[in-house]
C-alpha cells in the first residue's frame, strides 16, 4: 500500500475514533447514574443542550480556529494537538461536579474536534490530483458511519462493564494511544518546517470567504448534518423511550441505519470518479433528494414495518451524497482545504 492511501485509511480510523467520541453522549443519557450526576433528571432540553454545546465550539473552531491552524501548522501537527485536547476532555470528564462543567467541556471538545475535516481534505488535496479525488473522500467518509455504527454498541458495552466514568478513561486512551499512534505513524512530518512559507490567517480567511457559491455550500453542509446529527442524537432514546428496547439492544439497532451506509457511501465515490469533477453536484441532488423523501414518509407512517424502511433507506441515500460534498467543493476552493465535517 502506497504512504498516500496509508495515510488515508489512518484518517478513515481516526474520523472512527472521533465520532465514537461524539456520540457517547448520545448513549451515557440513557444511564441512569450518568444523568442523576449531571442533574439531568430526564430533562430533554438539557439533554439536547450537550450535544448543542458541542455543536456551538465544533462551528467555532470551524469557522475560526481552522484558518489559524492551517496557516501555522502541518496537517499533522494540527490533528495530534487535537488528539491530545480530545483525550484530556475525555479523562477530566468524569472528575467534573456539574453540568456546567460538562457543558463548557463540550465547548472545548467540539473546539477541538472542529479542524478535523478540513486538514483531512487538505491532506488528500494534497496527496492526490482533482481525477482521484473520489475514492479517498468516499473512503474517509465511511468513517463517520462506521462511527457511529461502531460508537453505539462500544459505548453501551464500556458502560456495562465499566460504568459511565469508566467509559470515558476508556475513550481518553483510546484517543490518545490509538488515534495518536496511527496519525503519529502515518501520516509524514513536514520536510521543512522552518523553511516551509505559509499564507498568514488574515490571507488564509480572506480566500476562504471568496470560495465561490460560499453561501450555497454552508446550505449543503447545514442540511446533510442536521440529518447526520439528529437522527444520531434522536435514535438511542427513540428506541428505549417508544419501544422499550434495553440499553444493549439500544446500542446494537442503534447502530443498523449508519451500517448500510456503508455501502452507498462507497458506491457514491466510485460513481464520483467515473464522472467528470463538475458533475458531482448531481449526486448530492440525487441522493440528497432521495433522503428527503424517505423522512417525509417516515414522518407520515406509523406501521412499525414502514418506519424501519423509510428510516433504513434515508441514511442509505444519505451516504449516497456524503461522497460528492467534498468532491464538489474542493474544486470551488481558493486554497484547497474546505471540507465538510
Amino acid at each position: 500500500m502506497t504512504a498516500r492511501w496509508q495515510g488515508t485509511i489512518a484518517l478513515l480510523l481516526l474520523i472512527i475514533i472521533s465520532y465514537v467520541d461524539q456520540v457517547n453522549i448520545s448513549v451515557m443519557i440513557l444511564n441512569p447514574e450518568f444523568a442523576e450526576h449531571f442533574q439531568l433528571n430526564e430533562n430533554r432540553m438539557l439533554q439536547g443542550l450537550l450535544m448543542t454545546c458541542f455543536l456551538l465550539g465544533y462551528g467555532f473552531s470551524a469557522l475560526l480556529l481552522t484558518p489559524v491552524i492551517e496557516s501555522k501548522l502541518h496537517y499533522r501537527q494540527g490533528l495530534l494537538s487535537s488528539i491530545a485536547i480530545w483525550a484530556a476532555v475525555c479523562a477530566a470528564s468524569p472528575l467534573l461536579g456539574s453540568l456546567t462543567g460538562m457543558l463548557i467541556a463540550r465547548v472545548i471538545l467540539g473546539i477541538a474536534e472542529g479542524p478535523l475535516f478540513s486538514l483531512k481534505t487538505r491532506f488528500i488535496s494534497d496527496n492526490f490530483s482533482a481525477q482521484e479525488i473520489g475514492k479517498p473522500n468516499a473512503v474517509t467518509a465511511l468513517g463517520v458511519s462506521l462511527g457511529l455504527a461502531v460508537g453505539f454498541p462500544l459505548v453501551t458495552w464500556l458502560m456495562s462493564h465499566l460504568g459511565w466514568a469508566g467509559s470515558f478513561y476508556a475513550l481518553a486512551v483510546m484517543n490518545l494511544v490509538l488515534g495518536g499512534g496511527l496519525i503519529w505513524r502515518f501520516l509524514p512530518a513536514p520536510h521543512s518546517p522552518v523553511k516551509m512559507k505559509k499564507p498568514g490567517f488574515v490571507h488564509t480567511f480572506t480566500l476562504a470567504w471568496q470560495t465561490p457559491l460560499l453561501g450555497w455550500i454552508l446550505l449543503v453542509e447545514i442540511a446533510t448534518l442536521s440529518y447526520l446529527w439528529g437522527s444520531s442524537a434522536w435514535l438511542p432514546a427513540w428506541l428505549r423511550d417508544e419501544h422499550h428496547f434495553s440499553l444493549h439492544a439500544t446500542g446494537m439497532l442503534a447502530a443498523v441505519p449508519f451500517l448500510l451506509s456503508l455501502g452507498s457511501k462507497f458506491l457514491g465515490g466510485v460513481l464520483l470518479d467515473k464522472m467528470r469533477p463538475e458533475q458531482a453536484p448531481v449526486l448530492f441532488v440525487v441522493g440528497g433528494t432521495l433522503t428527503a423523501l424517505s423522512v417525509i414518509a417516515l414522518m407520515l407512517s406509523h406501521q412499525p414495518a414502514w418506519l424501519a424502511l423509510f428510516m433504513l433507506s434515508a441514511n442509505v441515500f444519505w451516504g449516497l451524497q456524503g461522497a460528492a460534498i467534498p468532491a464538489g467543493i474542493q474544486p470551488l476552493s481558493l486554497i484547497h482545504h474546505s471540507g465538510p465535517t
